[in-house]
């Protein structure tokens, strides 16, 4: 049984390898033309390629569900196709325990995704996307096009470019809002550097215009210097420019606390939060219906065909997960629901295929 298990190992792994080389090289292709038309004259072709690879673990670990499910099909359709597993059965070795061989190498891409989820990718992406901002802005003034607007207490603040470990800003746009609700003063700062001391931490702005806003005149100051006393760490700000899907579970986790704390809605941080947490149980199920295709309606099919219908259950997997996420959103449906109904339907139909194999 060793050299069953190494063997379906084996096959099953190097599919899987084949099939990220594939998926990743076709992925990087389309990402690096979309990202040629972000260059200008302060975003060269060199900074979109370093782009590209800072952001390439990012890809690969959101396309690992789908990777182990196209691994699996097609490691064990080679498998099917050269008659080894008849050879298998016929010498005793059961259909759940072929099912375990291949869980094993699962079990080490699961969790692999973890560790690339959680502390490689996160990094890497918030690094790539501060860099590529820093570069954009030329350090210049507010951009709508660029930067993220974010609440904290009674000011709205737009932050232009992040550096990388987020203790440098790059126009910094404050709105303070009255109890009216009415703009009682607005902000600009150039730049930002954070000073952290053992009795308080702050923001020291840099080159400030001011304007305040009162029942009979506007009120212009200019400052060289302001501290900016605000409830905001560099850890916190530093993701602030990453979309939530490409957070760390303990990131997203902390950054929806701090939306709960600020009274504004963290629904979205919370279905980033266990869309990550539960992506190796995902892949655990896809990988399971792959196997239920191969010993069922895909036994005696060709290799072009089962790659045709991993693609279509990848698809479908997704079109139900972007379907039950905004739905989640839009009507308050709970968001570990939204992320288990595609799991739980994938495992539903698998485990129904694998019940009518004999």
């Amino acid at each position: 049984m060793v050299k069953i298990d190494k063997h379906i190992r084996n096959t099953v792994l190097l599919a899987m390898l084949v099939v990220v080389m594939l998926i990743s090289s076709v992925d990087v292709v389309f990402a690096l033309a979309d990202e040629i038309g972000d260059t200008d004259e302060h975003y060269s072709m060199m900074n979109a390629l370093a782009f590209i690879a800072f952001t390439l673990p990012t890809r690969i670990y959101e396309l690992l569900p789908f990777i182990a499910l196209g691994g699996a099909l097609v490691g064990l359709g080679i498998l099917a196709s050269n008659n080894e597993l008849v050879i298998m059965q016929a010498a005793g070795v059961s259909v759940w325990r072929i099912v375990w061989s291949v869980l094993k190498p699962t079990s080490l891409i699961m969790l692999f995704s973890l560790l690339l989820g959680e502390y490689i990718a996160p990094p890497l992406e918030q690094l790539a996307q501060s860099n590529k901002a820093v570069q954009q802005s030329a350090n210049e003034s507010i951009s709508s096009e660029q930067g993220t607007w974010r609440k904290v207490g009674d000011e709205y603040i737009h932050i232009n470019a992040i550096a990388p470990g987020g203790e440098l800003l790059y126009g910094v746009t404050r709105y303070e809002i009255g109890s009216n609700r009415n703009i009682v003063a607005s902000s600009f700062a150039e730049s930002a550097r954070y000073v952290d001391r053992e009795d308080s931490s702050y923001w020291q702005l840099s080159n400030v215009r001011q304007s305040s806003f009162t029942p009979g005149a506007i009120i212009a100051q200019e400052y060289f210097q302001e501290d900016w006393l605000v409830d905001l760490s560099p850890e916190l700000l530093s993701v602030l420019l990453i979309e939530p899907d490409r957070q760390s579970i303990t990131g997203l986790y902390r950054f929806a606390q701090f939306f709960e704390s600020e009274g504004l809605n963290a629904a979205t941080y919370h279905l980033a939060f266990w869309k990550k947490l539960l992506q190796p149980v995902a892949t655990l199920v896809l990988v399971i219906l792959a196997i239920s295709f191969v010993f069922g309606p895909l036994r005696e099919s060709t290799m072009g065909f089962r790659v045709f219908v991993a693609m279509g259950i990848g698809l479908g997997f997704t079109i139900i997960q972007r379907l039950m996420e905004p739905a989640s959103l839009l009507y308050g449906i709970s968001p570990l629901l939204a992320v288990l109904t595609p799991i739980l339907f994938c495992a539903a139909l698998g485990l129904t295929l694998m019940r009518r194999v004999r």
